[in-house]
């Protein structure tokens, strides 16, 4: 069966393939540049690099972009009162993010598109929609009619018949359920950021920023456009309006959003004290793999309740795949090949991929793994697991973490690299050959408090990061 995603579009779950050229023209929503991302944001970011990681699995190439928002009514607000700049004030957090990001081992797209580069576009595309009638001025701003869009709606499913002709909207994000026409351009107010245009001085609404910046590096038809479930309306049904409305053509085949990130069962919120961002989490002591994990370890489209039993036990889960990876290359091994292991390698490498191309059923592909680790650990205790096998569970482990990417450790804290543990691990060894157990326990203690525990065994040591 090919790679099937549910299409928000249809409201089906529907065979993906590219329109041509075998590359996935792929556009992201990415962040607004106001403050350190929190772990609902990487809810939805860890799910785009999963969708990237298994595109790429499958066989496509890859053109995908990710809009910066770096201009914003928050971002303003924020600067202004911080006495900043522009530049000054979402120079921090665009940094931030991209090093969260890479913490959590996330592919850059190919293209990161900050809105404030893209300004003189979003201007054009402004006026050629109001030479084309879908727009209105008030008081300097130029508004969207989108009475005018036969259309509207038909991605969020709502029905907007009834909507109040000629309502309108200001601010940037927006949550009422009916309609507003929306602002595409923002007249300049005194101690705000502008820039002056071919549509006057001001800066772009929120809404015109995704819509010029994805056709303009993707063309006037995206294969895939994602984002998080929230983003349904009014953003996406927005850029829908407007992107249709400046090409004639459908904006996006695919429409691909992941659920909601609750913590310990409720929505996260700063007045609950369950807001948490990634730093956060990883001062507390956790991992990045081990977020990335629990992030990534439930399907995109059901709710994530992140709990720190959940992180625990993704710590224990990542553990398992390390230390078993730890016995294929150290344990001494019977030559030879034990039929039924080498039968249920290929079956469980077939599930991962049947799950993964079901919608990205992740959990159902991490189980055909851990299945396979039960009965090949039974079989390394039991003297079975031969030499012959190894091919097969180091593909499936290849393949698990092309897209999960846990099996290597980040760098530990104090900046005890692999090395520097591998080379105390031999001196402990050496240690104990000459009976020097005062040394060996003092290297046992001092890898100990690194956070890294070692375990001797009949086939040598092995260890792990706590």
């Amino acid at each position: 069966m090919p790679l099937r995603l549910y299409n928000t579009l249809t409201q089906e779950v529907q065979p993906f393939a590219p329109l041509s050229d075998n590359t996935v023209r792929m556009y992201t929503c990415g962040p607004t540049v106001y403050d350190f991302a929190h772990i609902g944001n990487f809810r939805t970011f860890v799910f785009f690099d999963l969708l990237r990681r298994w595109l790429r699995a499958s066989g496509f190439k890859l053109d995908h972009v990710m809009n910066i928002t770096d201009v914003d009514d928050k971002i303003i607000r924020n600067a202004v009162a911080q006495n900043k700049t522009l530049e000054e004030y979402t120079a921090i957090y665009t940094k931030a993010f991209l090093d969260d990001c890479a913490a959590l081992r996330l592919e850059r797209p190919e293209h990161l598109a900050r809105a404030t580069e893209n300004i003189a576009e979003m201007a054009s595309a402004i006026h050629k929609l109001e030479d084309d009638g879908f727009t209105y001025r008030s008081d300097g701003s130029v508004y969207y009619r989108i009475s005018k869009f036969k259309g509207y709606g038909k991605l969020s499913h709502n029905d907007f018949s009834g909507m109040v002709a000629g309502a309108r909207v200001d601010v940037d994000n927006y949550d009422k359920a009916d309609a507003r026409d929306f602002a595409l351009w923002k007249a300049a107010k005194p101690g705000e950021p502008s820039w002056d245009t071919e549509v006057g001085n001001g800066r772009p609404g929120w809404h015109i920023e995704c819509s010029v910046m994805a056709i303009r590096y993707l063309g006037d038809t995206l294969d895939l456009h994602a984002g998080g479930i929230d983003l349904i309306f009014p953003h996406h049904e927005n850029e829908i309006a407007q992107s249709e409305a400046l090409t004639g053509k459908p904006f996006a085949r695919f429409w691909v959003h992941s659920e909601f990130l609750f913590v310990e069962g409720q929505k996260m919120s700063k007045s609950l004290g369950n807001y948490y961002t990634l730093r956060d989490i990883l001062a507390m002591g956790y991992s990045p793999e081990v977020v990335r994990f629990l992030l990534a370890s439930v399907p995109y489209r059901k709710a994530l309740n992140f709990t720190f039993a959940g992180l625990a036990s993704a710590k224990t889960a990542i553990e398992r795949l390390r230390n078993f990876k730890l016995r294929l290359e150290t344990a001494k091994l019977p030559a030879g090949v034990n039929a039924a292991i080498a039968d249920h390698a290929t079956r469980a490498l077939a599930g991962f991929r049947e799950a993964m191309d079901d919608d990205l059923n992740t959990a159902e592909a991490l189980a055909s793994v851990y299945e396979y680790l039960r009965d090949a650990n039974i079989a390394l205790d039991a003297g079975e697991f031969q030499t012959g096998n190894l091919a097969g569970a180091h593909a499936l482990l290849e393949q698990m973490d092309a897209v999960f990417e846990v099996l290597k450790p980040s760098a530990s804290t104090d900046g005890m690299s692999e090395a520097d543990i591998e080379n105390l691990i031999a001196e402990r060894t050496a240690a104990k050959k000459s009976r020097d157990f005062k040394r060996s326990d003092e290297i046992r203690a001092q890898l100990l408090e690194s956070g890294v525990i070692i375990e001797d065994t009949k086939d040598g040591v092995r260890w792990k990061r706590k």
